[in-house]
């Protein structure tokens, strides 16, 4: 315990990524004195190397496909060669990134929110030692919430040196397209970021250890995107293992493994996306005995609070799903907890949304989950019978509404087509509000649009569509 009675900070937050300095920012509303520590860049992996840049090249490469491949259809003519100016291309990227960075650095001089540069280290429960390059120095508080999020997994025999065999990191900073490229791991950063290459004229092979891609996933929606995403260009390689890569001048040489049989592929560039691992390297848990568990991932009750008093966690730091605006509800529910009020953070209204061409987008359970609780019914709905998605020219896709066969509760919804991750929203406010299926198919639904087609599933629950 430091020798000052009175703390320096009602609460410190280590980490500013989206939970972090969202965690900050509500604490600070509520009346706390509060400071956040932070070594690298405000906003985290998300702003910064993660959620924000690459939906800005997933746009600008979708852009540059959409011109090549449909404005024809489209009435659209194009003289000339449509190319790719890739330093302005990362440079957009980079610009959207440094306005959003700032924008929260805004916001904590808005709360006044100190921003303590460096890294920082727990030396008692109510002690955070931060370290940058003028030295050390102890800050108390009377609470520390611990918000330092993840980072890409290495497998031993791909170490990565982020110029020719990548994390999500190198994938999103490229300086030249490049003609091959493997991508280990069929999970949403993989095939996002190999979305992306594959648009601009990238051969991409993804390998997965796995007999199918997006193992978290409803299956049926997975398998239908992986056939899109084949059709684009993407090619699949199951039940395959990537056991070492060698650079040899400007190309990586990948060995691979798949039952008996052995192989290795020339590249120019690899991807290692096979998920994430807790930030808690040189944070002073063990020396605090702040329980872990094997994997690393920080332990905390339904408050946020670790087994040590006074110290909390939140985000990818203590596991489930890792998105960030669960981090983000996560900060807030802690900052509730901590100014003594109620909170609960409702995991199965939590959606998720994998980026690619269509998009995926879900929320609540899959229906292979949702079958495990007991009897349900399904309604599906194809995109290809909406008035707006035909004028658009975006017919690949159908929605999938699931409900719970006897009292008729809304128990997952999985949209795969253009702008689910916009429309993913009302079925997260119905299944938050323990909506029933009726309750959707019953409500208005402005004609044209999109989510008419959420309507029509909801209705084909109960064999009621309309328009199919």
């Amino acid at each position: 315990m430091a020798e000052s009675t009175t703390p320096d900070f009602d609460l410190i937050v280590i980490g500013a990524g989206p939970g972090g300095y969202v965690a900050a920012i509500k604490a600070a509303q509520l009346g706390m004195k509060v400071a956040c520590v932070e070594r690298e860049y405000l906003g985290g992996t998300c702003l910064n190397v993660g959620c924000i840049p690459s939906k800005a090249l997933l746009d600008s490469s979708e852009r540059y496909s959409d011109l090549k491949h449909a404005a024809a259809r489209h009435g659209i003519r194009i003289a000339g060669e449509v190319s790719v100016d890739l330093p302005t291309m990362m440079a957009r990227k980079a610009e959207v990134v440094k306005g959003l960075t700032g924008g929260v650095g805004m916001l904590f001089r808005k709360n006044k929110i100190e921003h303590l540069k460096g890294h920082g280290r727990l030396t008692a429960a109510d002690t955070v030692e931060v370290s940058n390059a003028d030295g050390k120095r102890a800050y108390t508080a009377k609470r520390v919430l611990i918000a330092t999020g993840s980072a890409p997994i290495q497998i031993p025999g791909l170490p990565f040196d982020e110029k020719f065999i990548c994390s999500s990191t190198g994938a999103l900073a490229l300086d030249s397209i490049p003609k091959r490229m493997i991508v280990v791991g069929a999970g949403y950063i993989g095939l996002e970021l190999g979305s992306v290459w594959n648009r601009l004229g990238t051969e991409v092979i993804v390998l997965e250890f796995m007999p199918h891609a997006l193992p978290a996933s409803d299956r049926e929606m997975a398998a239908a995107l992986q056939k899109s995403l084949e059709k684009q260009g993407l090619k699949f390689r199951f039940n395959t293992v990537a056991e070492s890569a060698r650079v040899e001048g400007d190309q990586v040489k990948v060995a691979w493994k798949s039952g008996d049989q052995r192989g290795e592929e020339t590249v120019d560039r690899v991807l290692v996306a096979v998920g994430r691992r807790p930030m808690t390297q040189n944070l002073g848990l063990a020396e605090l005995g702040v329980a872990v568990d094997r994997k690393g991932y920080v332990q905390v009750d339904d408050q946020f609070q670790t087994n040590v008093p006074g110290v909390y966690a939140i985000g990818d730091v203590i596991g489930g799903i890792m998105l960030a605006h669960k981090a983000e509800e996560e900060g807030v529910a802690a900052a509730e907890v901590m100014a003594g009020h109620k909170a609960f953070v409702n995991y199965h209204a939590c959606p998720s949304v994998i980026y690619t061409h269509p998009e995926l987008a879900q929320v609540g359970y899959s229906e292979d989950d949702a079958a495990k609780r007991g009897p349900i019914k399904v309604g599906k709905f194809p995109f290809i019978a909406n008035g707006r998605a035909k004028a658009m020219g975006e017919t690949e896709g159908f929605i999938k509404v699931i409900g719970d066969a006897n009292t008729d509760r809304l128990l997952g919804v999985h949209i795969l087509g253009p702008r689910a991750s916009d429309m993913i929203a009302e079925a997260t406010v119905a299944v938050e509000f323990a909506a029933s299926v009726e309750d959707l198919a019953r409500s208005f639904h402005a004609h044209p649009t999109l989510p008419e087609a959420l309507k029509e599933a909801a209705l084909a629950v109960d064999k009621q569509a309309i328009h199919m």
